[in-house]
Order: structure tokens, then sequence, then C-alpha cells
């Protein structure tokens, strides 16, 4: 079954199992939940009070049980094919913590380090588990294998040998420079994670309220414009705070108000980014957040030199990603047993 490759994705709080024809890339089913690495690691601990059943079969078991589920509904016999994970399977809390990577880390993804587990007879699958990377001050899991998908695609061949900075919104933002082919530096912004305990935690809770609706209203684009305004001059601790008086005196409806508090804290995030002239910004969004970050880099005057990659493309990198780093794995056994 070397024509294909499970892709797994498992972050804290999801899973994404992936059934690749290797040579496009082509997807033939998935499975998506949100039975993460968190919830998995506390369902095993739960289990050690009536069992002793270890870390790494548990883990094997959930995987078995999705890949079944997945051969089902394909009718397809996905005995004999090796599954690739990234993301935070490699932790302290997955199926078993491997070291982080150090930098400078290849782009081609030739020196992450993985963790091989052969198939046992009660599953029909090798296991290739990819560690994450750290610089001395951070540490990250999953996104350093979408770069190497990312370069990997023909779509991003032209930024292979430029000096440039990825920027992958989300619960903890990564902005990754990338120079001369490899990863030199990275930084993490707890922009989402920050924006979730202010609306819903926070004295701010009361004062903000979810947009109903997909697209921003004329009112919602001019608040959020106004936050990102904010954040370039302001304290930030101070500034959240306003969020808090804009209800209090009326200034701004409670969609808003969310709306300002959006751009307050993703304009904190980039505004950094004007120090960096000489570097291409590559801004990797999901759709969900794909608007906002568009928005944020046009108002901070950052658009010239940035290249927004699409949701679609950022799912193929993760993909191919792994593809590129379980392909390095057979090449090196290969020419370690010839």
């Amino acid at each position: 079954m070397k024509n294909y490759l499970l892709c797994c994705d498992w972050g804290t709080s999801s899973f994404r199992l992936r059934l690749i024809e290797i040579a496009d890339y082509k997807l033939l089913g998935e499975i998506v939940t949100l039975e993460g690495i968190a919830s998995i690691f506390n369902a095993w601990q739960t289990s050690l009070v009536s069992g002793n059943i270890g870390r790494d079969q548990f883990f094997r078991e959930y995987l078995k049980t999705q890949i079944d589920i997945l051969a089902t509904r394909l009718s397809f016999n996905m005995d004999g094919i090796a599954i690739v994970i990234s993301g935070m399977a490699s932790s302290s809390i997955g199926m078993e913590e491997i070291p982080y990577s150090p930098l400078p880390y290849p782009t081609d993804g030739s020196q992450a380090d993985i963790r091989s587990f052969e198939a046992p007879d009660d599953f029909q699958h090798e296991i290739i588990l990819i560690s994450g990377v750290k610089s001395e001050t951070d540490v990250m899991r999953g996104e350093e294998t979408q770069l190497v998908g990312l370069l990997d695609l023909e779509e991003l061949y032209a930024f292979r040998n430029k000096e440039a900075i990825f920027i992958f919104p989300g619960t903890h933002s990564k902005h990754m420079y990338v120079k001369e082919n490899q990863l030199v530096n990275f930084q993490t912004f707890m922009t989402g994670e920050v924006f979730n305990i202010m609306t819903n935690f926070s004295i701010l809770k009361d004062s903000v309220e979810n947009r109903k609706e997909n697209k921003l209203t004329t009112y919602e684009v001019a608040a959020f414009k106004k936050g990102i305004g904010q954040a370039g001059y302001s304290n930030l601790l101070n500034s959240l705070f306003k969020v808090r008086t804009n209800q209090l005196f009326d200034k701004m409806s409670k969609s808003e108000n969310a709306c300002y508090l959006s751009g307050l804290l993703i304009g904190n995030e980039l505004k950094h980014l004007k120090e960096y002239k000489s570097n291409k910004l590559i801004l990797c969004s999901g759709n969900n957040l794909y608007e906002l970050y568009k928005l944020a880099v046009e108002e901070l005057g950052l658009s010239d030199r940035t290249t927004t990659i699409s949701a679609d493309l950022i799912n193929k990198a993760t993909i191919a990603g792994q593809i590129k780093i379980y392909q390095n794995q057979t090449l090196k056994l290969n020419n370690t047993n010839s």
C-alpha cells in the first residue's frame, strides 16, 4: 500500500485523519472529531483507575477506531498503510513525548525529529510521529510541518530563497522567519486565546457579543479599524478597558465592540511587522480569520508586500508536509539498509 498514506493532524482540541493518494496529494476521504490530544490524554489517565493500559496503546486504540470508521465509509481496506501524525501527539500529553527539533530548521523537513512505531499484530499500520520545533524562548508543534508543505508546493516555489515571514493566525498565532531555506526564528502570539478569555471570562464579557453574520457590517468594519489604530499607539492593558467604556457610554453596539476588541488584539500582534521592511509577508489564514487579518494588513499598510494563501492551499500544505517528512524518513531508512 505504498501509494497511499494516512495523514493525521492531531491538535490539542481537534483530530483530523485523511486517506491520501501520495502521487498527487489526492484526498480520498477524511474524519474530523473534537477529540484532541488533551481529551484522549485525560481519558487515558481516567482509565488507569480500572486498568493498566499503556499510553501508546490507548492512543493507538483510538486511532484504530477512527481508521476502521473511515475504511468502512470508503469501502477501502487500509491494512498496511502507514500513518503520519503531526501536531500535539508528540507532546508531553500525547502518544509519546519527542524532544523538539532545534533552530535553524531546514524547510525541506530533512532535520525533523520523528519516532517510528512498527505495526503490531493488532494494528496493521506503521506510525511515524513528528516532533515540533523550539527556539531559545518559544515552541511549536504542527505549524512547522505546514511550513515544510507550503514550500514544497509549486505555488510557493518563488518564496523558497527569499527572506520571508509566514503568519499563521489562530488561538496561538505563529510568525515564522524563513531565510535561505531555513526556519531561523519564530514567535507565538496568544491572540485567539486572549480574545476568548476576554469575551467569555473577564469583566468585558457583558460588553461584547459574537457576530451573527459572517460578513462584517460597515459599522463593524469601522470598529475593527478603530481597534487596529488604537493598537498602534496605546498601551494594550489600558486599551482593553476601553471595550468596557465603549459599551457603558453607548459608543458601540456589543457586536461592534467585539470587532473593536478583535482589531485591538490583531493590531498588537501584527504591528511589529512594519519594522521588517525587507521581508515578504505570507499570510496563511483559514476561512474564519481570513477577512479580519486581510483587513488588518491593509490598515497597517502592509498589503504591498503581503501574499495571502488560501485556506484550501493551507490544508494541502499540511498533507504535503507530512508526505515530505515521511518520504525523507523512508529515504533515510533505505540508505541505512543498503
